[in-house]
């Protein structure tokens, strides 16, 4: 069975029929519960490796590399050249993904594994220029070309989340989580109704794992770079193959009118 035959295909089913590129719940499956972990995991990991090997660039938070680009310029000292392509190449990214979902919705592809193969591809060729050749300087071509493939991947990880994931926390600003996570806490002390206690509850079911194990991942993605370099790029390029085998063994179905939002 081709991918858009397998992930486009509308199936009528006994709860309701599957809508061509629509985007699944968070609560659709098992697999597509665990998928805002796994893309933690791999954000934490992607983040730390490329600030560790690629000259203090954050591939994951493109604010950090404004706040260092800001802090270059007031002390008057060089701004490296990765730095300064993170950002417009991270919303260049994010337009490009949003036009690819436009047009895989028109054509009635669901888009939630076609950007997990998109993000795996990017990863994976960060992977490879990474470790070609011998090491080379940070503001170096290469490195430059590795550092963008990265932000690229996380790009696309972000964009995902919002249009491709229904109801998924972020999985790459962790500000954002602890943000939501305590204000639903809080909801779910002091609100009024059950239905809104419930709904604070829902969500930061979701949160706080995304939280945990970013931080994990950023660990073990720190002592993978302390053992074998820009190589530990393995790791997310990894997880993100395992993520679209996994999400392509078992697409999830998506009901018409299926309710649930991004958030992020």
């Amino acid at each position: 069975m081709s991918v858009r035959s397998q992930f486009g295909k509308m199936s009528m089913e006994a709860d309701g029929p599957t809508a061509f590129g629509s985007a699944p719940s968070v609560e659709a499956s098992l697999v597509v519960k665990l998928l805002p972990g796994v893309l933690s995991v791999i954000a934490g990991s992607a983040d730390i490796i490329s600030f560790l090997g690629l000259n203090g660039l954050f591939a994951a938070h493109i604010t950090g590399n404004l706040i260092l680009i800001a802090a270059h310029i007031v002390n008057g000292s060089a701004v490296g050249f990765a730095h300064l392509l993170s950002v417009p190449v991270f919303v260049l990214v994010l337009g490009l993904t949003r036009l690819l979902v436009a047009g895989l919705d028109a054509a009635r592809i669901a888009s939630l594994w076609a950007l997990l193969l998109l993000q795996f591809l990017l990863l994976a060729g960060s992977l490879a220029l990474g470790v070609a050749g011998p090491p080379v300087g940070p503001d170096a071509a290469k490195s430059i070309l590795v550092g963008m493939l990265v932000v690229s991947a996380m790009a696309v990880q972000n964009a995902l989340v919002q249009v491709s994931l229904k109801g998924a926390p972020s999985t790459a600003v962790m500000t954002t989580n602890v943000t939501r996570f305590m204000m639903d806490v809080g909801e779910v002390l002091l609100a009024r109704t059950s239905t809104q206690a419930n709904e604070a509850r829902r969500r930061a079911q979701h949160t706080w794992p995304a939280i945990v194990v970013f931080i994990a991942g950023a660990g073990l993605g720190a002592a993978c770079f302390g053992i074998v370099g820009l190589s530990s790029l393995a790791l997310p390029a990894g997880l993100a193959l395992v993520a679209v085998i996994v999400t392509g063994l078992a697409p999830p179905r998506v009901k018409r009118g299926q309710p649930g939002s991004s958030s992020g």
